[in-house]
């Protein structure tokens, strides 16, 4: 079985760069608070890495 991460929104998106937005958007978050699981893959790595100071993130 596949390894997946939980991802937590945590900060708004308020006043960020629209790269950052669209990469929060493209990980399926939409709301603070907002809870989604995503494959433990490399390119999902690589999008927790961009915007890692405004999610937490835990592997399951």
């Amino acid at each position: 079985m596949a390894k997946t991460l939980k991802v937590k929104l945590k900060r708004s998106l308020i006043g960020r760069l629209p790269k950052q937005k669209k990469t929060i958007e493209a990980l399926g978050l939409r709301k603070i608070g907002q809870v989604v699981e995503i494959p433990d893959n490399p390119q999902s790595r690589g999008m927790i890495e961009a915007v890692k100071h405004m999610i937490e993130v835990s592997e399951m």
